[in-house]
């Protein structure tokens, strides 16, 4: 069904017409000028988060159903990031004319997913038209107690530095589906010049062959056996609110924290120069998953250099006091990386063989050349 059937007021009732509140704050949800919340005595927390087709995300390799849940926990994972709970969501979407209403509810249908895992309210939003694809802007709305509340600036000299999960798989994920996307798109190039040179020679037997090719090539899927977890941590990004929980049932309350969205690096080097530290981490206490060092080996890449780096892993990087080392082994799912230093003793990795570099921040930058 083409959107103009609906129209923008029928596609958002469409899109909306079923969703339950689940949280008290949400006072009025979708249908009116505004959404209502009310925290009495919470703090509120507010992040957002634009993406763009073509710099964000690739619709070649990732389905609209996938990157509707993505879209929502890259923003619900801001909220954890500073020891929050996430509560409410508004979405804005430009669409293009090639995508139909069921695209959009095959995004929606992921976008619902990802909230109703962590019990958020989506309460608004808008859509627009785009000539340039799609373009998605998500505000997600989260609270806590004042005295609860993370910052990136608390770290302080002898700190603990700790990581969730494991780090790379994301962009290793990224670098097999790009390099699937590079082979199938030039084997679809040649086979198009094959058919125009086919063309000009008149030779209507090879252009009957070719175009069979070309047929079965359009249908082709990689086999992707072995590499099941790479693309899930690229293509189904999970916020850490499962860490966040357990460093609340121990007693653990960061000291700072933030996600892992544009590399480890880039966010260690944040983290210190907002709470005027520095940092000593090994390289030998980065978790990385087995399929993530296999397919840096086999593309001939650093995975050492991929985990720090890669972005898009969305752990949860903090830090606590030197005094809940005990309590932090204890919590499966955390490891150790590091401590922080005195900010005159810079910020460094020391590797596997016990040589000192000083951390580069290295990770996705959107506004590179």
């Amino acid at each position: 069904m083409e959107i103009a059937t609906l129209g923008e007021f029928g596609l958002i009732d469409r899109l909306t017409k079923d969703i339950e509140i689940k949280n008290e704050s949400t006072k009025y949800g979708v249908g009116d000028d505004c959404a209502v919340l009310s925290y009495p005595d919470r703090q509120v927390l507010v992040t957002t988060d634009l993406l763009m087709e073509g710099v964000h995300f690739d619709l070649t390799y990732i389905d609209l159903k996938h990157l509707g849940y993505k879209s929502a926990m890259v923003n619900i994972s801001d909220i954890f990031a500073m020891n929050g709970t996430p509560r409410q969501m508004t979405v804005s979407l430009a669409i293009s004319k090639r995508f139909s209403v069921e695209d959009i509810e095959a995004f929606y249908s992921g976008l619902r997913l990802a909230c109703d895992k962590w019990q958020v309210d989506i309460v608004g939003g808008d859509t627009t038209s785009s000539f340039t694809g799609l373009a998605i802007s998500i505000t997600c709305i989260g609270e806590a107690k004042k005295e609860d509340i993370v910052f990136r600036n608390g770290a302080k000299d002898t700190d603990l530095v700790c990581v969730s999960g494991d780090l790379g798989a994301a962009y290793m994920g990224l670098q097999l589906l790009e390099r699937e996307k590079a082979v199938y798109y030039a084997q679809i190039n040649d086979l198009q010049k094959q058919i125009a040179e086919a063309k000009s020679a008149g030779d209507e037997k090879r252009i009957s062959m070719l175009n069979s090719q070309f047929a079965t090539l359009k249908d082709f899927q990689p086999d992707f056996s072995g590499k099941e977890y790479l693309l899930q941590r690229q293509l189904q990004t999970e916020a850490r609110g499962d860490i966040v929980k357990k460093l609340r049932e121990a007693g653990i309350r960061p000291t700072a924290m933030m996600d892992i969205s544009d590399g480890l690096s880039s966010e260690l080097l944040h983290i210190c120069k907002q709470s005027g530290v520095g940092c000593r981490i090994y390289e030998k206490n980065i978790p990385i998953d087995y399929q993530t060092a296999v397919m840096a080996e086999e593309m001939n890449m650093n995975v050492t250099t991929c985990a720090l780096n890669g972005g898009e892993d969305y752990e949860l990087l903090f830090t606590v006091p030197i005094g809940d080392h005990e309590k932090i082994e204890q919590i499966d799912g955390v490891k150790l990386i590091g401590h922080i230093t005195e900010e005159k003793f810079g910020k460094v990795l020391v590797t596997r063989d016990n040589q000192e570099f000083d951390l580069k921040a290295q990770g996705w930058n959107p506004l590179e050349k």
